[in-house]
């Protein structure tokens, strides 16, 4: 599949990350409805949130969400459009209660098309004129449930890759961004090309593209070209696997364990790539209060700076703090 990109869509493209996105993305993969569910780099974040599913299923009414997404399609209503990297749940979930009631019947309309009829009061709700108070009322059960109690962690990751992926696609283009955002994707000439699907061909026409990473499709990628969401590419963010994983801290740097201290150490050098407080503290199982001392001292001997994304404020090293890990990491000569 190859998508022309001209040059009005390069600096109209922006990138967004979407709460109720990955919500909904959860709830597929904890029912068994996405194949996401049979990968090992999730598996330990299911077991983990397994019993708050079975706790969720008592409590929400899961039947009227999975009812609007039947197989290979999803109601437009249930997901928003988010406004940027800062947009909340709260804002998602009030543009679902919004949405204009025709839109929504029609939508109910196409979804019971492509299932088989529900049970009478599925259908009942479907079909009522609070359909969609009733649904984001549903969704803000879930993720209090659900999401909220590791959404700090998981924004955290979200914003990280999209400072990187902004910051690649600034400095070294399309082409490099592109690249690294999945196997199957890649930029030529001026257009993107997908492997392994089977849609025709598109073009963005100035409407430009919207990049949303999310933690729940990987390690897939999905395309949606169809209005009303503008032309968006979701793609699995980076460092989802080691995400899930048991925080451990990196290899240690001898010389550089006794110039900083060991813990001081192991955050500069998981500052590979910029990251919040919270995700360096569920990277290297260190507490908040202690990542944050950590980061004020690095950070006033000028081996750190610190930018806002968002909400979020993230830290990166400076080229002082690169050369040293750089030196610190070297291998170490022999004499012979």
């Amino acid at each position: 599949m190859r998508i022309a990109v001209g040059s009005e869509d390069i600096t109209t493209s922006r990138f967004a990350i979407s709460p109720l996105w990955e919500l909904l993305s959860a709830l597929r993969v904890l029912a068994g409805r996405s194949r996401q569910a049979d990968e090992p780099a999730l598996r330990p974040w299911l077991n983990r949130a397994s019993d708050r599913y079975q706790r969720l299923r008592r409590e929400a009414d899961l039947d009227i969400v999975a009812a609007l997404e039947p197989s290979g399609w999803g109601a437009d209503f249930l997901a928003p459009i988010p406004a940027g990297v800062s947009t909340t749940i709260e804002d998602l979930l009030a543009q679902v209660r919004s949405t204009p009631l025709a839109q929504a019947r029609h939508e109910v309309a196409e979804a019971l098309r492509r299932q088989p009829e529900p049970e009478p009061r599925v259908l009942r709700i479907l079909t009522g004129d609070h359909v969609t108070a009733y649904v984001a009322d549903v969704l803000a059960v879930a993720w209090r449930v659900l999401l909220e109690p590791e959404w700090v962690t998981l924004r955290a990751i979200l914003e990280r890759d999209v400072v990187y992926r902004a910051g690649q696609l600034a400095s070294k283009g399309w082409a490099a961004a592109l690249a690294g955002l999945h196997p199957r994707l890649s930029w030529q000439g001026n257009r993107i090309e997908l492997t392994d699907r089977t849609e025709a061909d598109a073009c963005l026409g100035g409407r430009g593209l919207l990049f949303v990473p999310s933690v729940f499709i990987w390690p897939k990628l999905a395309v949606g070209l169809d209005p009303p969401w503008p032309p968006a590419l979701f793609y699995p963010a980076r460092g989802v696997a080691a995400l899930w994983e048991r925080p451990r801290r990196p290899v240690s740097v001898t010389g550089l364990d006794r110039l900083v201290g060991p813990s001081r150490a192991a955050v500069l050098i998981a500052l590979e790539d910029p990251a919040s407080t919270s995700q360096l503290a569920a990277t290297l199982g260190q507490s908040l209060g202690a990542v944050g001392d950590h980061l004020a001292v690095l950070r006033d001997g000028g081996l750190l700076s610190r930018a806002r994304s968002g909400r979020s404020v993230l830290y990166s090293r400076t080229p002082v703090g690169d050369a040293l890990v750089a030196a610190a990491c070297a291998p170490t000569a022999t004499t012979v």
